[in-house]
């Protein structure tokens, strides 16, 4: 494929180096290039304790945050696509209970690129007494900031997204997304509530009740809502994953299955300036010329932000991505047909552990091992 083998080598000291120094127990790493999966290996351990359990290319992970764009956001690109729903319709015309208080302006685009003025995080004793009463403490929030005048990184907007998911399709997100996306693309390993025959295989997160988290998602909002949510509660592997880049790569195509338009795939991950420009009249056409540092959020992806550290350099301004809690980084770039991915469970066994500046290294060797004319 033309790549530079040592560039690439030089990941195996770079993830040894953190393993030592105690950033994460193993993880897996995956590289595809113009169509083929130039790297898939996995390094340290899934599991130190109670039992040590080597890392495996096979290993599931909770995918965290990275359930945001993979699950929810492309979701919702399929349901505009098929006119189930408007990008620039109002929330409160799938779910009307929640334009309670200053929120019936808010739009689908708004919460996809965060930008809603929800607050990042509404108290956990808001789920505690299950999904229900969960949605109802939503629908009361007011909002933090007007929307559109401030770009806030938000559970709460993608927890909003899956409840217009399963109230437009009358399924739940974990079936919706099951049935129309990751089967038709044979992502046999992405799921939400991974069943108990998976445990095995999953690499434990951090702690709950005295005992590792193993096969239940991480976060604790997603936890209390029954493991399903727009925001986190997805589960995979590194195989799985790249196909999903692939089939975004390919224009929504994957093995002659269409997931979504080649246009649908181009509006998800362009940028968008956030927080929007004054005198906007429609957010999903092209802008104008952009400030240098801009932020630009893609419909469920990161473009240009401050998350954007764990992508490493070398990548061209087209590329998207996104990150996960749990110590997992999904980044690509159409223009160099390009995308690796880090899939690891940082926060085992100490709760800590750190792999942002650990991805921006192996994406810059990336993107430093490729041919000259990329």
């Amino acid at each position: 494929m033309g790549l530079n083998s040592r560039k690439l080598g030089e990941i195996s000291q770079i993830v040894s180096t953190a393993i030592d120094d105690g950033k994460l127990p193993g993880c897996v790493v995956a590289v595809g290039f113009q169509g083929r999966l130039v790297l898939l290996t996995s390094y340290g351990q899934q599991q130190v304790e109670p039992t040590p359990v080597a890392m495996s290319v096979d290993t599931v992970f909770d995918l965290a945050s990275l359930t945001k764009p993979i699950a929810t956001a492309t979701c919702v690109m399929l349901l505009a696509e098929q006119r189930r729903i408007s990008l620039t319709g109002h929330v409160s015309d799938y779910c009307p209970e929640f334009g309670r208080h200053g929120k019936s302006e808010l739009t689908l685009f708004d919460l996809l690129t965060h930008q809603s003025g929800l607050i990042a995080d509404n108290p956990l004793a808001d789920y505690q007494q299950g999904p229900i009463e969960a949605w109802q403490k939503i629908c009361d929030l007011p909002l933090k900031t007007p929307h559109r005048t401030k770009f806030v990184y938000s559970d709460v907007n993608f927890i909003v997204l899956g409840r217009v998911i399963e109230t437009v399709t009358g399924r739940s997100l974990s079936e919706f997304s099951r049935q129309e996306v990751f089967e038709p693309l044979g992502m046999k390993w992405t799921r939400f509530l991974p069943p108990p025959e998976w445990r095995d295989r999953i690499a434990p997160t951090g702690q709950r009740n005295g005992g590792p988290i193993l096969g239940e998602v991480h976060d604790p909002r997603a936890h209390l809502l029954g493991g399903v949510a727009g925001h986190a509660g997805l589960f995979s592997r590194a195989e799985d994953l790249a196909i999903y880049a692939q089939m975004l790569l390919n224009g929504g195509l994957f093995n002659g299955r269409r997931i979504l338009s080649a246009d649908t795939v181009t509006l998800m991950t362009r940028g968008y300036p956030v927080p929007m420009p004054p005198l906007t009249s429609d957010p999903l056409l092209p802008t104008g010329p952009l400030l240098p540092q801009a932020t630009l959020r893609g419909l469920g992806w990161d473009r240009q932000s401050r998350y954007t550290h764990n992508r490493g350099q070398g990548w061209s301004d087209a590329a998207f991505g996104h990150g996960g809690f749990t110590g997992t980084v999904l980044w690509i770039d159409p223009a160099r047909d390009l995308f690796f991915i880090l899939l690891s469970n940082r926060l085992h066994p100490t709760g800590k552990g750190e792999v942002n500046k650990l991805a921006g290294e192996i994406g810059t060797l990336v993107t430093g091992a490729l041919p000259r004319s990329n």
